[in-house]
């Protein structure tokens, strides 16, 4: 950054193109990690606050002992899971030229 400042570049350029796209980094790896906690905790937040939802759904069926609706419901979060997992590495790709696939 300091180069670039020094370059006579504009602090808007600089903070875009050299910190941000660093920056971006962290922020995307943090944003993976907290979605599948986000969809596990929608269990005790649907149950709590009476919601309808995949979670109330999942926690009704555990009750009732619906083997079949828990397969699925662990199937969709799973999958879910997978998906985020993989977008964040595709993001990596597009964000950081130097990681490749």
């Amino acid at each position: 950054m300091r180069t670039a400042r020094a370059k006579g570049l504009a602090d808007g350029v600089v903070v875009c193109r050299h910190a941000l796209r660093n920056a971006l980094l962290t922020i995307v790896t943090v944003v993976g990690v907290q979605l599948p906690r986000l969809i596990g905790g929608a269990a005790v937040t649907e149950t709590v606050f009476a919601w309808p939802g995949m979670g109330s759904l999942a926690v009704r069926a555990a009750f009732e002992r619906d083997y079949p609706m828990i397969m699925g419901i662990t199937l969709v979060i799973s999958a879910v899971v997978a998906i985020s997992s993989l977008l964040v590495d595709l993001v990596y790709v597009a964000i950081d030229p130097r990681i490749r696939l």
